[in-house]
């Protein structure tokens, strides 16, 4: 049997047509700039684990936005280092808490600029969790496991997204895997006249072994136990999917699926299910990998990067956070 069209081959020979053919493209205006935000002024601190990435106090947190900004960057999504931690995250939703801090910096100092809050406790818990933390129940074997109070913790995620919006964020990004935190949050919102703030949720979060260098980062490791009973099984699909329905159903805007490289398949059935927004999360454990393969000479670094995240956008996701943001943007720009 013969088969039609086959000399089409040939575009691959004029760099010009393959480029006008091509199925699937990666611009800038698809990334979002991760940024860690800390107290104190001119401070620059390296993350040791993630060359290129700093803890910058607020007044080198606006330097960096607007380096970005002019690169046609049009998000960046803050975590915050607090002061002090407690049992409470009291200074997740403080009115003068760092996150609060830095986004009426950057909305005064860049009012076009698309700021993007990370709404989760891990930061700001003594403890290190992503929510308020039951007593150690004992199980087999002997062990502790660690048990986060799901509908306790739903009060102060929404208390930390509204205290966000009255600062003047742009977007919230509850990361927490808490069930039911989309509607608390919507609510909040719908009851504080913030029905319009759209919702970016980290819908299918991974208990992955891919987030060590952020936890460094931000100071966010659990001091005991981990975060296997609220974030979800890697060996599940399906389960994401059922996530990815019940926080649409709550009133999402955005659904994220991180880590974004081990799971493409995944990203792939989210955008088969929804017409809304996917956002793909290069998490640290992938950007460092990449770095330190390419410092070594094993990997070109901005060749693996751009193919790396080219493979997100073919699965479907539409928007990228990634910590290579400000270097990719300097590759894309023509």
């Amino acid at each position: 049997m013969a088969f039609p069209n086959t000399r089409p081959r040939r575009l691959r020979l004029h760099p010009g047509i393959r480029r006008m053919v091509r199925e699937t493209r990666l611009s800038v205006d698809a990334l979002i700039w991760p940024l860690f935000v800390t107290h104190g002024r001119q401070m620059r601190r390296p993350v040791p684990s993630m060359p290129g990435v700093f803890q910058l106090s607020i007044d080198e947190l606006v330097k960096d936005a607007r380096a970005a900004s002019k690169l046609g960057i049009l998000a960046v999504l803050l975590f915050g280092i607090p002061k002090k931690k407690d049992a409470r995250a009291s200074e997740a939703y403080a009115k003068s808490g760092i996150v609060q801090q830095a986004v009426r910096a950057l909305k005064n100092a860049l009012p076009d600029l698309v700021v993007i809050t990370d709404v989760c406790l891990c930061e700001y818990m003594s403890h290190g969790h992503c929510g308020v933390v039951l007593p150690p129940l004992k199980v087999r074997g002997g062990t502790g496991g660690c048990y986060v109070d799901n509908d306790a913790s739903l009060d102060l995620l929404a208390k930390t997204a509204l205290s966000h919006v009255v600062a003047g964020a742009d977007i919230v990004a509850p990361s927490d895997m808490m069930d039911g935190r989309v509607k608390a949050i919507r609510t909040a919102f719908d009851h504080g006249r913030f029905s319009h703030v759209p919702i970016m949720s980290y819908a299918v979060k991974y208990a992955s072994a891919f987030y060590g260098p952020f936890r460094e980062a931000a100071g966010s490791t659990p001091s005991f136990g981990d975060r296997k009973s609220y974030q979800m099984d890697s060996a599940n699909s399906r389960e994401a999917l059922r996530e990815v329905r019940l926080d649409l159903e709550e009133g999402a805007d955005f659904v994220m699926v991180k880590p974004a490289g081990p799971y493409l398949d995944v990203i792939a059935k989210v955008r088969a299910v929804t017409q809304l927004p996917v956002v793909a999360y290069q998490v640290s454990g992938e950007y460092s990998m990449l770095k330190a393969a390419a410092a070594r000479g094993w990997l070109e670094e901005k060749a693996i990067f751009l193919e790396s995240l080219i493979g997100m956008k073919r699965a479907g996701a539409d928007l990228i956070v990634t910590y290579a943001a400000r270097e990719l943007a300097q590759s894309l720009n023509p």
